[in-house]
């Protein structure tokens, strides 16, 4: 991927709604490889949420990637380390869209004082997070709308 293919620029009151179809999007489509269509669904129904908590997006820093109009990914950190979302729109899967958004999420953490990132891993997000050297702590089943979900408690020294 050419470094110039896409930018990464803090979130904006103004890109609510795209991020939370980007979510819905990628949850019912990235993750039906891992998950069942019901579990799916119920987890990205969680972007009606996201509307109606636009400062979810700020009380977090929180990153997104363009590419001129077009919104690639997002993903956001508390000061503390704990990263709490990460998702890339399905078509740039695999293009160094979530490594760089997760490069800026670890800088700002580091320079906030944190010693280690956390993340809650959903099964496909398992091996991304691997590959940056994060390790799985425990696997945890969560409820959520009515479905279990699998996730891993993952964590990484800065």
């Amino acid at each position: 991927m050419c470094a110039g293919f896409f930018s990464i620029r803090p979130f904006q009151s103004g890109d609510l709604e795209r991020v939370a179809a980007l979510f819905a999007d990628t949850v019912r489509s990235v993750n039906l490889r891992d998950y069942t269509p019901a579990q799916v669904e119920a987890w990205a129904r969680g972007a009606d949420a996201l509307r109606q908590n636009p400062a979810f997006f700020t009380s977090l820093y929180t990153l997104t990637a363009w590419r001129g109009e077009e919104l690639l990914g997002y993903g956001n950190v508390r000061a503390d380390g704990y990263l709490d979302h990460l998702f890339v729109h399905r078509a740039f899967q695999g293009r160094g869209v979530a490594s760089k958004l997760c490069d800026g999420l670890e800088s700002f953490a580091k320079a906030r004082g944190a010693e280690r990132m956390t993340v809650y891993a959903s099964l496909t997000a398992k091996p991304f997070f691997e590959k940056r050297g994060y390790l799985a702590r425990e696997r945890q089943c969560v409820a959520l709308r009515g479905e279990v979900l699998a996730r891993y408690a993952m964590e990484k020294p800065l």
